[in-house]
């Protein structure tokens, strides 16, 4: 099944089938950020107890291009949220505004 528009990966990521094959992943992966491991550092859930999601399952080959690796658990790794939008270039480039526009004393 392709996974070109944003309601067919939607429908996926809803899935009972991705759902359970991610629970595989993060239990493999021992519910540690994959990126943040090659660079020596660890990022588990434990690090952020605000954020309600923390850790992601990431398609290392792309799921809109290749598909039939959908659910191959050889393509995926878990990410933290921080890995995972630097990964995807997003989010990258917005600075915050600052509230003042110089120091008041």
């Amino acid at each position: 099944m392709p996974y070109k528009t944003k309601e067919q990966q939607k429908k996926f990521y809803k899935s009972k089938d991705w759902e359970a094959t991610r629970l595989i992943v993060l239990e493999r992966d021992n519910y540690e950020c994959q990126e943040c491991k090659r660079q020596g550092k660890v990022y588990t859930d434990k690090h952020d107890p605000d954020k309600h999601k923390r850790l992601d399952v990431d398609h290392i080959k792309d799921l809109e291009d290749y598909p039939e690796l959908a659910l191959e658990l050889d393509n995926l790794e878990v990410l933290c949220v921080k890995c995972h939008n630097r990964k995807h270039n997003r989010f990258m480039f917005q600075k915050k505004k600052n509230k003042w526009a110089d120091e008041w004393w």
